[in-house]
């Protein structure tokens, strides 16, 4: 169903990875798109990509969101802006414990910012949060009722706090919605291969390591740990293809926009409901590519969770979404990505 008439929305960090599937999805349901990315992580060439792919252009501004002067500037041209999507923050668990301090700068006086630009004006904003704000769930699946726990790195704590602001603006600021959904393991690419994960530098996750391996940009991968309390000793993830994430965010903003909240501030869990340990992911990815994989098992690695997946029961009933995806799907599509851009490099 698209909208009935174009509302724009803005998308913070719209040429990151899930930025991108985002901005495809609002376009093809009817959102006029204008995207700020400061390019720190992501690459200007994702907009032809997009275009591509849609058949529209996004509107794109180079703007760091630590700029404030330069925030209000562009919220003040853009007085037409129904709807946010905010994407844009730093996201490696290992870096933020090496610098904190970025972390704090990057992902929360950037909110502010924003916060602080929209601030008197009706506004829907989807705020891209994350699972780990659960920590090691005491229940499985973990629903929104889970108690937050005390996070463990700055990463995860700027996930908190982003909430915690949020929903205090929200309560506090007329015309200000809000919907935080809290992903599990986006991972996958879209169905053109034109688009997809893009890591700069050695991948912090599992599956773009993964295919790189197979190509050859990466050596040997290790599986941190085989001896946790699961069914082959490995960790389990709730993984989410990334075109279904995208989705979530789309049936969010129309949630918003139809009137339908009952709070002016909202969580959602984005999973599939299901769990993957990381040796099914590896042998899922041989089984779906046929290409053998060179992989170890390592010592465990400092702060991982054991095992956690969604209950997305919510998201199904109030957002009217449900990912459609399996694991076979994700990988098929990661590994189309990973060929087409080892065929056209990006860097």
């Amino acid at each position: 169903m698209r909208v009935s008439k174009k509302s724009k929305v803005l998308v913070t960090g719209g040429t990151g990875y899930i930025g991108a599937h985002t901005v495809v999805e609002l376009q093809q349901s009817g959102f006029e798109v204008v995207i700020i990315d400061n390019l720190s992580n992501s690459d200007i060439r994702i907009i032809d990509q997009i275009k591509t792919i849609t058949g529209i252009t996004p509107v794109f501004e180079r703007l760091d969101l630590r700029d404030k002067v330069g925030v209000c500037a562009f919220i003040q041209s853009q007085p037409d802006l129904e709807g946010i999507i905010h994407f844009a923050a730093s996201k490696s668990v290992a870096e933020s414990v090496k610098d904190p301090l970025l972390y704090y700068d990057n992902n929360i006086c950037t909110l502010i910012n924003l916060l602080n630009a929209i601030k008197g004006r009706p506004v829907n904003l989807v705020f891209s949060s994350s699972c780990t704000v659960y920590g090691e769930p005491d229940v499985l699946p973990v629903n929104e009722l889970a108690p937050v726990k005390k996070a463990e790195s700055p990463y995860g704590n700027t996930k908190q706090i982003g909430e915690e602001i949020l929903k205090e603006t929200a309560h506090a600021v007329a015309g200000l919605k809000v919907i935080a959904l809290r992903y599990f393991n986006p991972v996958g690419a879209h169905a053109s291969a034109l688009i997809g994960e893009l890591p700069l530098g050695v991948p912090q996750n599992l599956v773009p390591f993964i295919t790189q391996s197979a190509i050859g940009k990466r050596g040997q991968i290790t599986v941190y740990g085989d001896d946790y309390d699961t069914a082959d000793g490995s960790c389990i993830r709730d993984y989410i293809h990334i075109v279904d994430l995208a989705k979530a965010h789309v049936a969010a903003l129309k949630r918003m926009e139809a009137g339908q909240m009952e709070t002016v501030f909202e969580i959602f869990n984005v999973g599939t409901g299901k769990g993957n340990s990381v040796l099914e992911v590896v042998n899922a990815f041989e089984r779906v590519t046929g290409v053998k994989l060179n992989y170890r098992i390592g010592n465990r690695r400092e702060g991982d969770i054991i095992k956690i997946w969604g209950d997305v029961t919510k998201a199904q009933n109030k957002l009217g979404w449900t990912a459609q995806s399996n694991l076979d799907d994700m990988l098929a599509s990661a590994w189309a990505w990973e060929k087409y851009i080892n065929e056209n490099p990006f860097q």
